[in-house]
């Protein structure tokens, strides 16, 4: 039995599917989508076990990709835009590959087919160390993950996260159990024979170093009509860091 993604719908036109990172969630893309939705109808997406979609003990990159074969079936979307940041970046990838007559573009944000070895580290240590009922209070929550996470801007993502239980405790939004369970899962490469021959664009951070100039050709291999971009002052979150130039560079591609 499969679970219907949870999603925000704007603007008409053609369907264009936005795909966060681990620990995001779709809303982290809406001032983006908003731009979108000029001219698509944007679906901003939770993958499971984040946002406000299901929970789930199972987690891996076949399954985020069945989940939104089912979404994308549900609601009879045709000639589908995807774009995918980070892990989300390699569900898209994967996804054309298996289901390529679905796509009509695919736009991958700064992430490569490579494997990628574990590097959140601190952030699950942080987010381990929190105990809803000992820290009542956004503050007290947000000074156990500074002990481990001093970027401001980092625990300003992870504090989109924290949301009411009941009217004097605060929970996790995702599913943070089986997002560490599953931890391994989500540095898989792509498969080594996959390979998907529609239009594809690579958004690099400028100063993100998850695309370096050694994943080019691996790149091509898989995704032979690919171009890639580098996002000047980007870093891995380079949608948020230089929104206009990943806006121009996205539109750019897709009127041609």
């Amino acid at each position: 039995m499969s679970h219907l993604l949870h999603s925000k719908i704007l603007g008409q036109g053609e369907p264009f599917l936005i795909l966060h990172g681990f620990l995001g969630m779709g809303d982290n893309w809406k001032t983006l989508a908003n731009k979108f939705s000029d001219n698509y109808e944007v679906h901003l997406i939770d993958q499971r076990n984040h946002g406000r979609s299901f929970h789930s003990d199972e987690f891996d990159y076949e399954l985020l990709v069945s989940d939104l074969h089912y979404y994308i079936e549900h609601y009879n979307l045709k000639n589908t835009t995807l774009l995918g940041h980070s892990m989300g970046g390699k569900t898209v990838m994967l996804f054309a590959v298996e289901y390529p007559e679905l796509v009509k573009y695919l736009m991958v944000a700064d992430i490569s087919p490579r494997y990628y070895p574990p590097h959140h580290h601190e952030i699950l240590e942080a987010l381990n160390s929190v105990d809803f009922s000992i820290q009542k209070s956004r503050n007290e929550i947000e000074e156990v993950i500074k002990e481990y996470v001093p970027q401001f801007g980092v625990r300003q993502f992870l504090m989109k996260n924290i949301v009411r239980k009941s009217q004097n405790e605060f929970t996790f939004r995702f599913n943070l159990e089986s997002l560490i369970e599953n931890y391994e899962e989500i540095t898989v490469p792509l498969p080594s024979f996959a390979q998907f021959d529609g239009a594809t664009l690579f958004l690099s951070g400028e100063n993100s170093g998850y695309i370096s100039s050694e994943d080019h050709s691996l790149i091509h291999a898989h995704f032979t009509n690919a171009n890639i971009v580098t996002i000047k002052n980007g870093g891995h979150w380079l949608h948020a860091d230089n929104p206009t130039d990943f806006y121009n560079e996205v539109i750019q591609f897709l009127k041609k």
